[in-house]
């Protein structure tokens, strides 16, 4: 399971399990607060009540007098208020007195007068000086409506000579129940919402991090030309950024240890065979010998010194592009003049070898690509050079210039032998090389290495293919525009 599935996995479990916590204390704590708080309302109003009807109760006309009077139009009242929506159209309160024996004497809706009250909770308890409450069913066996009843003394000085009980049904609470119910979800949920999406956010933004960091190290372990990766504006100083600089830190280091070590043994391995060629002839000019036989040594030690000159400046160029993660210039390059520069520059190679060049260049701007002029010459030079190396005396070369799907194909198509199959697969690589079919003797083999570079760095491509009409060798180099 990716990590980042996990990340998100864990983050919505703890999320989940704390807002089900948190949502089950919440709803199941608000029936029992409405409850509460209209208890603690019907205390106040039961004490309030007992002191008017005190003065009744004294008289002997609790059942007959002003207050008795005041409350029996209780029930005609409508208060016309909105609460949040809900329409208060009568008063929910009804209003009990019992004398001192628990007989009710007063009923605001007139249902349980001379009926004994002596034994419910309410009465029984206030009678003993305590506070009395109850909560029963408003019909025998109905127990999903209930009446909340709250009792309070009626007193003579300080002698109870009744008890006064207000009551109110728990079912005129439950549409505030219901509706604190309905927006503690609907919040709950939102909350859900938007913490899914910042889990989803803080995912993305940990899995993306690694992942390219991931990437990168995979590229730099396989040998590819990697960016360092940009961690982007959320990350900003954090530990990716740094793990990121760390890795890059490491990554150069150990290449430019391997890199080095690499190219000391590659270069002292191909140093050996003209530094031998030359020591040899050197050895042999010391002593007298025939003029023809000196003129050969002497000009075997100049093209061997030559060769080395070649392989220390063409390791130097390819040094310097393979330690590029990307190019430092970048211009439009129009390569037909570009090719038409470095025929000019080759023109005495060409007459030397009697070659003649066909030019099947297109016009205008579909030949341009973006790029560094100086490295596209330079690998435009090289296969051009290669191209004259393996063409025999008086062949044709032909150069070519096209626009292909979105890349500018350049190619050079020679008369030569072409490339032996044993070939195909290693002639990209560093160091290696054909022998010329006139001289038999090796290049740097160096050049097309540093030809797959460039194209590289270019986002091109570059393809060595041998054809039969003619027959010949033909290497093109496909360039982005």
């Amino acid at each position: 399971m990716r990590i980042g599935l996990r990340l998100l996995l864990g983050f919505f479990l703890v999320l989940g399990l704390a807002l089900f916590v948190v949502l089950r204390v919440f709803i199941e704590e608000v029936k029992p607060g409405t409850r509460l708080a209209m208890e603690d309302s019907l205390i106040d109003a039961a004490n309030a009540l007992a002191l008017l009807a005190a003065p009744d109760m004294q008289a002997g006309v609790m059942g007959s007098g002003a207050f008795a009077q005041a409350l029996s139009a209780l029930p005609q009242i409508d208060p016309g208020a909105n609460l949040w929506g809900f329409h208060k159209s009568g008063i929910d309160y009804r209003v009990t007195v019992t004398d001192a024996r628990g007989i009710v004497v007063f009923d605001s809706l007139g249902r349980d007068l001379g009926q004994d009250h002596s034994q419910w909770n309410d009465v029984l308890r206030t009678l003993r000086g305590q506070y009395g409450a109850r909560s029963s069913a408003e019909a025998p066996g109905d127990v999903d409506r209930t009446v909340m009843h709250v009792a309070a003394p009626v007193r003579d000085g300080a002698a109870i000579i009744g008890v006064l009980t207000v009551s109110r049904p728990n079912q005129t609470l439950e549409p505030y129940i219901q509706r604190s119910r309905d927006r503690i979800l609907r919040w709950s949920w939102a909350l859900l919402g938007v913490s899914l999406a910042m889990g989803l956010l803080f995912t993305w933004w940990m899995a993306s991090s690694l992942s390219r960091l991931r990437g990168y190290a995979h590229a730099v372990a396989q040998g590819e030309r990697a960016e360092l990766p940009r961690m982007g504006r959320l990350s900003g100083n954090t530990e990716f950024s740094d793990l990121a600089q760390a890795v890059e830190r490491m990554r150069l280091r150990l290449e430019d240890k391997a890199y080095v070590e690499h190219y000391v043994h590659t270069l002292t391995h191909e140093l050996k065979s003209p530094l031998a060629a030359i020591r040899g002839a050197a050895e042999l000019l010391q002593d007298p010998m025939p003029e023809p036989d000196r003129e050969r040594f002497a000009g075997n030690i100049q093209r061997q010194t030559e060769r080395l000159q070649q392989l220390i400046d063409r390791l130097l160029a390819l040094a310097d592009v393979e330690q590029m993660r990307g190019l430092r210039t970048v211009e439009p390059v129009d390569l037909v003049p570009l090719t038409r520069e470095l025929l000019h520059t080759l023109e005495p190679r060409l007459r030397l070898k009697d070659l003649h060049v066909v030019e099947a260049m297109a016009t205008g701007h579909g030949t341009v690509v973006k790029g560094d002029r100086f490295l596209i010459a330079q690998a435009l030079a090289n296969l051009l050079d290669n191209a004259i190396d393996f063409s025999p005396q008086g062949g044709v070369l032909t150069v070519s210039i096209k626009r292909v799907d979105g890349t500018v194909e350049w190619s050079v198509q020679d008369e030569g032998p072409g490339v032996p199959d044993y070939a195909t697969d290693k002639i990209f690589d560093r160091f290696y090389s054909l022998p010329r079919a006139d001289t038999q003797e090796k290049s740097s083999g160096l050049g097309l290495c540093l030809v797959k570079e460039v194209s590289n760095l270019h986002g091109g491509s570059v393809t060595l293919a041998n054809v039969s009409e003619p027959r010949g060798c033909k290497a093109c180099l496909s360039l982005p525009t």
